[in-house]
């Protein structure tokens, strides 16, 4: 049996929220999810996983802090950038952005961060589309 097909165009614009990923698919024991971003996520990181972002449309700044160090990853349309687990990271996008995540199935969108979610993200885990 196979799964029909879906349409990323059609999911992006099934939804305006921001920060919110939709489950697009599954891979084996991995979601493929889409999310519109906006503004600045928060700092997090994912001790147990790689994060794998592609910019499907728009641009997005990907902080890194590791060791006391600093750095920024600028991505643009079609960049495609692994997060490696363990590495805090805040995505960032001024303009705005579409985006293509591969997290294992479960994985928080906020990681391990503990603090107060800002009002601009709208949910912290994947969802249906």
């Amino acid at each position: 049996m196979t799964n029909p097909s879906t349409n990323i165009d059609t999911v992006l614009a099934s939804f305006e929220d921001r920060w919110s990923p939709r489950i697009l698919t599954r891979v084996n024991d991995y979601d493929v999810r889409l999310a519109k971003v906006e503004g600045t996520f928060v700092w997090h990181s994912h001790p147990d996983t790689d994060e794998l972002f592609i910019v499907l449309d728009g641009s997005l700044d990907i902080h890194l802090r590791q060791s006391g160090t600093e750095s920024v990853v600028h991505l643009g349309r079609h960049d495609v950038f692994v997060v490696p687990r363990g590495i805090e990271h805040c995505p960032e996008s001024s303009d705005g952005a579409a985006v293509m995540l591969l997290e294992p199935t479960g994985t928080l969108s906020t990681g391990d961060y503990e603090g107060d979610i800002p009002d601009h993200i709208t949910s912290t885990a994947g969802l249906p589309a």
